[in-house]
C-alpha cells in the first residue's frame, strides 16, 4: 500500500515554490481500505482522487503494469476516478504526475543514454538549416536537420513537439553510414515559422495539409526514392503518404501507427480543453497529458527531454494537431486497400506501453493492410526513438537493414 502520509516529505523544494504561486489541495482515497487522505499545499480540497486498493498497489510498483504508469495513464483506463473540480487537476497534471512517481522505488540507470564527462566538448555531425518554399497557396519557412549519406531517411515527428525527437538517429554513426537522416519541423512548430497571417487563423493540421507539407519538402531536396519513418501523427501520416504516394517513397516506417487513436474512458480533460485556455498553462498541460504513454522503464533523462518539448509548443498547436490525430485524420475514414506493401512496404512498430496507439489497434491495421512487418516493442511507450533511444534502435535496425536490402 502507499503510504500517502509521506508524500508531503517527498517534495523538492522545486515543488514547494509552485504552491506559493497556486495553491492546491486535493484527497486520495482507496475504496478497499476506505483511507482518506487530504494532502493540502495552501488551500481547500477541491478534487479527489478515488481508486482501488489493487490500482494504487500496481501504480507503487518499480515497473508498474500497462495502463498503470501514471495518474492520467490510470484515468484513461477508467482505473481512477477524479470527483470535483477537473480543470483544477487539468491544471496541474503535471505536478502531480512527478508528485505521485516519487513514492515509487528508484530504479533510474543509465542504459538510456550515453553518459559523458561534461568537461569533454563535441560538435555533432549534425546540420541545421531553413528551407524557403510555397505550399498550400501559402510562403512558409521550414526548419530540418540531416546527417548522413545514402537513401533518404525522413524522418515526423508527433502532435506538439518537433524534430529534436530524432537527435538520437541523427548522430547514429551505423545509420548515417547508409541513410541521409533527415528531419524537419512540421509549419508552427519548433523552429519552423508560421505562414503570414497566422495571428487570424486557427491552426487545424488536417491530412491534405500534412500530406501536402511532406510531399513539398520532399521534392524540394529533389530525394529520390526516401523512406518516410514518422511516431504518431507523424505514424498516420506515412499510412495516408503510402496510400497516396506509395510510387514516390522506397518503404514506410509507421511508429505508434493505428488506424484511430484510443480517446480513452474518461476525456473530460480534453472536454474541457485544457491545451489551449488562459486559465492554464497549455504547453505544461500538453506535457502532462503525454507523460501517461512513456514507458516507466524509459531512463529519466530521455523521458524528461521529451516532456520538454511538449513544454516549449506553440499555443494551441498540439491540439491544432490532435484534431488530425482524433478526427480528420481517421483512417477508418478512408480505403485501406488502396495501400499496396508491394508497392511501398509499411513497417509498423509499436510500444507496449502506448495508450492511445495501441498494440492492439496498430495489429488491427497491420491485418486491414497485409503490412510488410509488424512488431510490438517491449517496455517502449508512444516515443520510442526520444524517450528511449537505445532499446529503440534494437527494433529500428532489423527494419532498416531490410530497406537497405531491397534492389
Amino acid at each position: 500500500m502507499i503510504d500517502f502520509q509521506t508524500m508531503q516529505a517527498r517534495l523538492s523544494e522545486g515543488l514547494q515554490r509552485r504552491a506559493t504561486v497556486l495553491p492546491l489541495a486535493f484527497t486520495v482515497r482507496d475504496e478497499g481500505r476506505d483511507t482518506v487522505v487530504a494532502l493540502s499545499l495552501g488551500a481547500k480540497p477541491s478534487f479527489t482522487l478515488i481508486a482501488s486498493s489493487n490500482t494504487w498497489e500496481f501504480f507503487a510498483k518499480a515497473v508498474p503494469p500497462v495502463g498503470y504508469q501514471s495518474l492520467v495513464g490510470m484515468v484513461r483506463m477508467g482505473h481512477l476516478r477524479v470527483e470535483g473540480d477537473m480543470l483544477t487537476f487539468g491544471q496541474h497534471l503535471l505536478f502531480l504526475e512527478q508528485l505521485f512517481a516519487g513514492l515509487r522505488p528508484d530504479t533510474e540507470g543509465t542504459s538510456g543514454r550515453d553518459v559523458r564527462s561534461p568537461h569533454d566538448p563535441e560538435i555533432e555531425p549534425v546540420v541545421g538549416r531553413y528551407l524557403r518554399l510555397d505550399f498550400e497557396r501559402k510562403p512558409h519557412r521550414l526548419y530540418f536537420e540531416e546527417a548522413g549519406q545514402g537513401i533518404p531517411l525522413v524522418c515526423l515527428h508527433t502532435a506538439g513537439a518537433d524534430g529534436r525527437q530524432y537527435r538520437a538517429l541523427l548522430n547514429d554513426a551505423e545509420i548515417t553510414k547508409r541513410f541521409r537522416v533527415l528531419v524537419f519541423d512540421l509549419p508552427w512548430h519548433g523552429k519552423s515559422s508560421p505562414p503570414p497571417g497566422f495571428e487570424r487563423e486557427r491552426y487545424q493540421l488536417t491530412t491534405n495539409m500534412y500530406v501536402d507539407t511532406v510531399m513539398a519538402f520532399c521534392r524540394a531536396l529533389k530525394l529520390e526514392k526516401p523512406v518516410v519513418m514518422g511516431c504518431s501523427i507523424g505514424g498516420r501520416a506515412v499510412v495516408h503518404l503510402a496510400m497516396r504516394h506509395g510510387d514516390y517513397f522506397r518503404a514506410a516506417i509507421g511508429l505508434q501507427s493505428a488506424t484511430h487513436a484510443d480517446p480513452g474512458a474518461d476525456t473530460r480533460l480534453r472536454d474541457l480543453g485544457v491545451l489551449h485556455r488562459p486559465d492554464v498553462h497549455g504547453q505544461e498541460a500538453a506535457a502532462g497529458s503525454v507523460a501517461c504513454l512513456i514507458s516507466p522503464t524509459s531512463p529519466n533523462a530521455d523521458k524528461w527531454e521529451t516532456l520538454w518539448h511538449y513544454m516549449q509548443g506553440g499555443p494551441g498547436v498540439f491540439l491544432g494537431d490532435l484534431h488530425y490525430y482524433f478526427a480528420e485524420g481517421d483512417l477508418r475514414n478512408t480505403k485501406l486497400s488502396d495501400l499496396d506493401p508491394r508497392r511501398c512496404p509499411l513497417h509498423l512498430l509499436t510500444g507496449e506501453y502506448d495508450l492511445s496507439a495501441t498494440p492492439a489497434l496498430t495489429a488491427e491495421l497491420a491485418r486491414a493492410v497485409n503490412a510488410t512487418s509488424f512488431q510490438v516493442m517491449e517496455g517502449m511507450g508512444h516515443f520510442p526513438m526520444s524517450e528511449n533511444p537505445v532499446e529503440f534502435r534494437k527494433y529500428l535496425m532489423p527494419v532498416l537493414e531490410r530497406i537497405a536490402a531491397m534492389p
